[in-house]
C-alpha cells in the first residue's frame, strides 16, 4: 500500500509567560539550538512526514524573524507555509486546517493524514511517527500518550480528594495528534461554528483528540509515545530538557 501524504502542523505561537521569559519559549535556547528546532529538525528528517505548516506568533511573521532565523538558517525545507496563530490553540490549529482545506500548499493534502504536534515538545522522535502513521491507517485518529505512573486523585473546589480513578486506565496525552484530513477538518469546522454553544454548556476542549471525540462522535486510539517526549513549559522543564539532551547526538 503506498503510504498516503501526511502533513505536520507545529504550533509554535506560544508566550514565554509560564516560563517568566520576555523571550517566547519557542526561540529559548536549548542545547545551544532554539527550542523548536528540535521538533522542525525530526520533521525534517523523518520518512514519515512530507511537508509542514509552522503556525507562530504574527509579529514574529510580519518582522521576518520566523522565517530568516529559524526556517531559513536552519534549512527546513519541508516547511510549505508559515500561518499566523490565535488567540487560542484551536485557533491556530483551525488557521493551519484552513491552509490545508483551501489547497494552498505546493502539493494538496485532501485526503491524507494530518500530524499536529506541539513545538514546545522538543523530543519527537521517528519511531514516534511511525507508530502514529500505523495506527492512523488502521483507526483514522490517534493520538500520542503514555500510561500514568503517579496515582491521580479528583479533587473537589475545596481542595479535598473525592475519588481516585484506576491508574491503569489513565493516560498522560502528548503530541503528535494525528488524523485523516477530512476528518480533522470536518471536526473543525463544526467546532468553529458551535464554540460558543459548547463554552456555554461548560464544555472544554483542550487537545485535538477533544475536538474529534466532541464534534464528531469518533473514538481516538492511543498510541505509546516516550515518557521523555514531555512538553517544556516552565523554567524547570528547561533543566530536564538538557538532561535528556545529554544522552542525544544531533547533527
Amino acid at each position: 500500500m503506498n503510504k498516503k501524504r501526511c502533513t505536520a502542523i507545529v504550533l509554535a505561537a506560544g508566550s514565554g509567560r509560564r516560563m517568566k521569559s520576555d523571550l517566547a519559549k519557542q526561540y529559548m535556547p536549548l542545547g545551544g539550538r532554539p527550542l523548536i528546532w528540535y521538533a522542525l529538525h525530526a520533521i525534517e528528517e523523518s520518512s514519515v512526514i512530507d511537508d509542514c505548516i509552522l503556525v507562530a506568533c504574527r509579529e514574529d511573521i510580519l518582522n521576518g524573524y520566523v522565517r530568516e532565523q529559524i526556517v531559513d538558517r536552519y534549512g527546513f525545507h519541508k516547511v510549505d507555509t508559515i500561518v499566523a496563530g490565535g488567540k487560542e490553540r484551536y485557533d491556530s490549529v483551525y488557521q493551519a486546517l484552513k491552509v490545508i482545506a483551501d489547497g494552498d500548499m505546493a502539493i494538496p493534502n485532501r485526503d491524507g493524514y494530518v500530524f499536529i504536534h506541539d513545538g514546545a515538545r522538543p523530543f519527537l522522535t521517528e519511531d514516534i511517527l511511525k507508530r502514529c502513521l500505523m495506527e492512523v491507517e488502521r483507526t483514522g485518529a490517534c493520538v500520542a500518550g503514555m500510561p500514568v505512573k503517579d496515582t491521580i486523585k479528583i479533587a473537589d473546589g475545596e481542595g479535598y480528594a473525592v475519588q481516585t480513578p484506576d491508574r491503569a486506565l489513565l493516560w498522560q496525552i502528548q503530541t503528535p495528534q494525528v488524523f485523516e484530513t477530512a476528518l480533522i477538518t470536518e471536526a473543525y469546522e463544526r467546532l468553529m461554528r458551535e464554540k460558543e454553544r459548547l463554552a456555554a454548556a461548560g464544555i472544554q476542549i483542550t487537545d485535538d483528540a477533544g475536538v474529534v471525540e466532541t464534534l464528531t462522535k469518533r473514538h481516538v486510539k492511543l498510541v505509546e509515545g516516550s515518557y521523555r517526549n514531555i512538553k517544556v513549559t516552565t523554567p524547570e522543564d528547561i533543566a530536564v530538557a538538557e538532561a535528556f539532551l545529554k544522552g542525544a547526538v544531533y547533527g
